[in-house]
């Protein structure tokens, strides 16, 4: 069982919250523990968004029981009338993720009897202690870079066997490949996002994040690889343009990676669609429907390759 950096700073830092609680001679110290278990989070943004909700909303209910409490009195009748403001408003204001921990204050202040200075501060400094912990513990985040390393790898590696196959099928029609790379590239493409979209929240200062928008450049690469499947199964006849693509396929195959290669093969495929419209026209349907797959196939390697050139502009 692997133990994440979650559940490391959650067993540091709720300990050390309630410590600190009570050193500071807080009443319901053990509290502040709590606040900390709520406030850790997987991201940079997400623990400063769940302390910046539990924070507020904390004070919307500090305010709002304060009125119901002394206004009704210390009844149970009043918690109910009292969340019946609260939650809406939270709602209203967008802090709906405070509202658990909320309550957790709402009942401090509910149990005191009276609320009155002294309790109002010993609530703040107890949330102060319990969200404070959290986000100075949330500071440490785990270089995701290793990982998303490896994704591109597994990513490339599988798109060159993906051309390479498309080349062995339009040379030899040879069907015995059974696409184990197109499942295990979709399922790495969605693991590598959602990683590279933490990695994101991770560096709040940061404007460009380049694994996230590879991965969302080879995704997009992905799904034309997908669509150029069955227009290969197509072409039942060996033609010397289908030889010539098989070819292409193969060089694309071993050029696979993240450097700025995609301008040499479109001029390439430039050549390569010159030479196909000057050629004699078909003499039969069958021939006429072949050339046609072929030339739509040209069209979607061209725009595989775009979006490979696009990307390396914006990566500049």
């Amino acid at each position: 069982m692997k133990i994440g950096y979650r559940t490391i700073k959650t067993a540091l830092g709720t300990p050390f919250a309630i410590w600190l609680a009570q050193m500071l001679q807080l009443d319901n110290f053990a509290s502040a523990g709590i606040l900390t278990i709520l406030c850790i989070q997987i991201t940079r943004k997400k623990s400063i968004l769940s302390a910046w909700h539990r924070f507020a909303a904390c004070l919307i209910a500090m305010a709002l029981s304060y009125v119901f409490f002394e206004l009704v009195g210390y009844h149970p009748l009043a918690i109910g009338m009292m969340l019946f403001a609260f939650i809406p408003v939270t709602v209203w204001l967008k802090l709906t993720p405070g509202i658990v921990t909320s309550s957790v204050i709402i009942l401090h202040l509910y149990g005191s009897g009276s609320i009155g200075w002294d309790v109002i501060w010993n609530e703040l400094v107890l949330i102060t202690v319990g969200i404070g912990t959290a986000l100075l513990l949330n500071l440490y985040m785990p270089s995701l870079e290793n990982k998303l390393d490896e994704y591109q790898r597994e990513v490339e590696y599988n798109f060159s066997i993906i051309l390479k196959e498309l080349a062995t099928y339009l040379k030899e029609g040879n069907e015995q490949w059974i696409g184990r790379e197109l499942t295990h590239t979709a399922d790495v493409l969605e693991k590598a996002k959602s990683l590279a979209f933490r990695d994101v929240e991770n560096h709040l200062l940061r404007t460009h994040n380049h694994y996230y928008h590879y991965f969302h450049m080879r995704t997009k690469q992905f799904e034309l690889l997908e669509r150029m499947l069955p227009l290969v199964s197509q072409i039942s006849e060996s033609y010397a343009h289908g030889f010539t693509i098989a070819d292409f396929f193969e060089e694309l195959a071993e050029a696979v990676h993240s450097g700025n290669t995609a301008v040499i093969y479109l001029r390439k495929l430039k050549v390569m669609k010159d030479e196909f419209r000057q050629d004699r026209l078909p003499e039969s349907r069958e021939e006429f429907e072949v050339r046609a797959s072929l030339y739509h196939l040209l069209n979607q390697i061209e725009e595989y390759l775009i979006i490979k050139r696009s990307f390396k502009k914006s990566d500049v």
